[in-house]
């Protein structure tokens, strides 16, 4: 079964809209556990406009089952993980200011880079993955980097998907096999949702986790938090 990490980015824009702790951050996080959701990720961006720094502090003791902490690795991103110690850092390009992640990274021009980036972590017991897109020189460039997993870059599979171009499954089912291939773990992430997720598991050998965050909460507010948690683990099967 591919795990689900819950990213609870929404929840925190919400909180800071008002400047007060509803909803509460911490309590959305055990809630979700305790549906049975199997992760909790955030992405702290430098302005902090939805996780703060301080959040990552917090959810350390109360993230029981994974906890994932993104982004792009400046130096007060570096400090706040080795602080934290989650069980995985997922590795994304970032520039400051993007509203959200938009391109996997380089991992031939950036290898250098991802590599020491990555063995700093590694030191410390963190699982490393990176943010790629489905390229398969990018998945052999990942492997140089010594990360443990990739996480791949799924906005342009949703997005076909929606119009229903099931063929843009293709280009990840070609970079699943060659990451598998080269022994790298196989997260996936950005704009599924319940439309295309089964599909897309099913479509993919070796996925290991998905992390969801703008559909899931989205779809939460009609259907309920606890509800559709449990329909992405129902399709994740």
């Amino acid at each position: 079964m591919t795990k689900l990490s819950v990213n609870i980015n929404k929840i925190a824009t919400l909180r800071n809209a008002r400047g007060g702790n509803v909803p509460d951050l911490l309590k959305v996080a055990t809630d979700i556990q305790r549906f049975g959701g199997q992760g909790i990720t955030i992405h702290p961006r430098p302005d902090e406009r939805h996780i703060r720094y301080q959040d990552a502090r917090d959810l350390k003791p109360i993230v029981y089952t994974e906890f994932n902490i993104e982004g792009n690795p400046q130096h007060n991103f570096i400090d706040l993980v080795l602080e934290c110690q989650p069980t995985q850092v997922t590795l994304v390009p970032d520039a400051i200011g993007a509203i959200t992640s938009s391109a996997g990274w380089d991992t031939v021009k950036n290898q250098a880079y991802l590599t020491e980036m990555i063995q700093e972590f590694q030191r410390h017991n963190i699982r490393t993955s990176i943010f790629v897109d489905p390229r398969l020189d990018m998945i052999e460039g990942a492997k140089k980097t010594g990360t443990d997993r990739i996480e791949l870059y799924t906005e342009a599979f949703a997005h076909q998907y929606s119009l229903g171009n099931r063929s843009a499954i293709e280009p990840y089912i070609a970079a699943a096999e060659l990451a598998n291939e080269l022994q790298l773990g196989i997260n996936a992430g950005h704009d599924l949702s319940l439309d295309n997720i089964q599909f897309f598991k099913q479509n993919i050998s070796g996925l290991l986790e998905v992390s969801i965050g703008h559909a899931l909460i989205s779809e939460s507010l009609y259907l309920g938090l606890e509800n559709v948690v449990n329909m992405y683990l129902q399709k994740l099967k």
